[in-house]
């Protein structure tokens, strides 16, 4: 078993219910286990596309998949929820990024581990830090205290839409 952590993220439609889903999905995958979610938060977009305020949230989990088995699993249910990749960092209904697989560091032209933009992200170092652990979890503390993300993260209360 390899714990990985995957951040979800929705801005358009049913946002709530859209992460919710991706969790029930999640859950369901095959070698998959342990699944432990953060608090859901309202982020401010990055990027500089105009769009609406981001729901995100970090799940940890065990699982028996390969990276690149997992990462085809969560393109797959972004798809599900009729993820489309029209702009760049521009409004989704689901992204699920894969922050971290076990200790893996690799580069490809799919996969990246750890997720390069983790240190610059507020949206996903507060989630992060709820569900994190051991080192990782100072390690999170750490990239939190230094990041240059000056956007605004704070918990979701209520779902606007």
């Amino acid at each position: 078993m390899t714990e990985a952590y995957v951040a979800l993220g929705s801005n358009l439609g049913a946002r709530l219910a859209t992460l919710q889903a991706a969790r029930v999905a999640l859950q369901a995958l095959p070698g998959l286990s342990g699944l432990r979610a953060s608090r859901v938060y309202e982020t401010e977009p990055v990027g500089g596309v105009p769009q609406g305020d981001f729901l995100n949230q970090v799940v940890r989990f065990d699982t028996t998949q390969r990276a690149d088995a997992l990462l085809q699993q969560l393109q797959a249910i972004e798809r599900a929820q009729h993820r489309e990749r029209l702009v760049h960092w521009g409004p989704r209904t689901l992204d699920l990024d894969l922050l971290y697989y076990g200790h893996l560091v690799m580069a490809t032209p799919q996969l990246t581990l750890p997720h390069p933009e983790i240190g610059k992200r507020r949206f996903v170092l507060e989630p992060l830090l709820e569900v994190a652990h051991g080192s990782l979890r100072a390690q999170v503390h750490h990239l939190l205290a230094t990041t240059p993300d000056t956007h605004w993260v704070r918990p979701y209360t209520e779902d606007k839409g």
